[in-house]
């Protein structure tokens, strides 16, 4: 079995490479020195520091993000509840008073 050759390369080790690279020295040479698999690493690296600044260098979180399942800060009052009930409860109402119509059109 061979040993996948996939590398993650740290924050402070892609920041050097494009600095040394916006500083002058060849995409190609730097890529051999550093034992990247290709010289287009540094390019797609040095773009990234052009648009987002250090900050796109650095190793984004995975998944999804934790805030989208936060619980509700407190829980609703009864008449809240019973508020977003009855808009809810308004809206079936008129979708369904709108299909009747329209059905009653085809009917004609």
């Amino acid at each position: 079995m061979t040993k996948s050759t996939h590398r993650k390369f740290t924050f402070e080790f892609k920041l050097d490479a494009v600095r040394r690279f916006l500083a002058g020295e060849s995409q190609v040479v730097l890529a051999k020195e550093l034992q990247l698999s290709s010289p287009d690493l540094i390019k797609k690296w040095a773009r990234k520091y052009r648009n987002e600044g250090e900050d796109g260098l650095r190793p984004k979180p995975r998944g999804r993000p934790l805030s989208s399942f936060k619980a509700p800060a407190e829980p609703e009052s009864e008449l809240q509840r019973l508020r977003r009930e009855n808009e809810r409860l308004r809206a079936e109402v008129a979708f369904l008073g709108k299909v009747n119509a329209l059905r009653d059109e085809e009917q004609r």
